[in-house]
C-alpha cells in the first residue's frame, strides 16, 4: 500500500487530435509497405488513431521504385479491403488514401504521367532520402505547382543534411512547398536533432500539417505522450494547421 501511495501517478491527456480531425500521413494498408503487415494490426492501428481523438484517416502507402513498387491500383484496391473489414466489425471512421512518394528516379516520369494519388485539393506528399540530399528538389517542387499540384514535404525535420540553420527551409518554402511534421519528433522520439528543428520551424511559424507518420504500436504511445507536450498542445489549439481543411 505505502509503496502504491509513492507511485508516480499519470494523468490523461488534456487535449487530444480531434482539434485537427484529420492525420494525413500513416502506413496502415496491410502488407504492401513497412507499415501494418496483416489486416489485424491495420485495425489496430485505425482503432487507435480513433481512440487519439481523429475523426479521418488519410492514410499514405510508400511508393519507392527500389523497394515498394506500389502503384495507384494496388493502393486503392488495399483500401477497399480496409474499408470493408471496418463496415463488418461496425467501425466508423472515415477513411481514404494516397500515397508518401519518394523523390528517385522515376517521380517525375509519375508526374508526366497524371497517375498520382492526392488528397484535398490535389496535394501531394512526398519524401526524400534520408542520406543524401537531392540535387532536383527546386525543380521537382516547380513542376509540382506548374502541373497545378500542391507539394507537401513529409517530415522535413528530419533529413540530416537540413539540420544545420533554416535557410534550406526557407528556400523551399519560397518555391510553395508546404511543411508536415512528425508529431511525435516534438518529444525526441527520433533524435535531439529532429525534435530541436521541430521546435524551430514551430517557432519561425513554418508547420502546415502534422501527421502520425503511423506504422505501429509503439507509434501511437508516442503519439499519445506527444499530447503532454507544451509545443503539441500549442499547435492543436492555436488554428494555424491545415490538417482539418482536407
Amino acid at each position: 500500500m505505502l509503496f502504491d501511495f509513492f507511485k508516480k501517478k499519470t494523468t490523461e491527456p488534456s487535449i487530444d487530435f480531434s482539434t485537427i480531425k484529420t492525420d494525413m500521413h500513416s502506413h496502415i494498408i496491410p502488407g504492401i509497405d513497412d507499415g501494418a503487415q496483416n489486416m489485424e494490426q491495420s485495425i489496430i492501428l485505425i482503432k487507435k488513431l480513433i481512440d487519439l481523438g481523429y475523426t479521418k484517416i488519410i492514410t499514405t502507402p510508400h511508393i519507392m521504385a527500389d523497394y515498394y513498387r506500389n502503384t495507384p491500383d494496388i493502393i486503392l484496391a488495399g483500401l477497399d479491403n480496409v474499408r470493408t473489414e471496418l463496415q463488418r466489425q461496425n467501425i466508423n471512421i472515415n477513411i481514404e488514401a494516397a500515397a508518401e512518394y519518394y523523390l528517385d528516379e522515376t517521380f517525375e516520369a509519375k508526374l508526366d504521367s497524371g497517375k498520382i494519388l492526392t488528397f484535398g485539393d490535389k496535394y501531394i506528399l512526398f519524401e526524400l532520402s534520408f542520406a543524401n540530399p537531392p540535387s532536383n528538389l527546386e525543380y521537382i517542387i516547380q513542376k509540382m505547382n506548374d502541373k497545378g499540384y500542391k507539394p507537401i514535404l513529409a517530415h522535413p525535420e528530419r533529413y540530416p543534411y537540413f539540420i544545420n540553420g533554416l535557410d534550406d527551409y526557407y528556400r523551399i518554402k519560397e518555391y510553395g512547398c508546404y511543411f508536415q511534421i512528425n508529431t511525435i519528433s516534438f518529444t525526441g522520439y527520433y533524435d535531439k536533432a529532429s525534435q530541436r528543428i521541430a521546435n524551430e520551424l514551430l517557432n519561425s511559424s513554418m508547420i502546415d500539417f502534422l501527421g502520425s507518420d503511423m506504422h505501429h504500436p509503439k507509434h501511437a504511445a508516442a503519439l499519445k505522450d506527444a499530447l503532454r507536450n507544451k509545443n503539441v498542445i500549442e499547435l492543436l489549439k492555436d488554428g494555424s494547421l491545415m490538417n482539418d481543411a482536407i
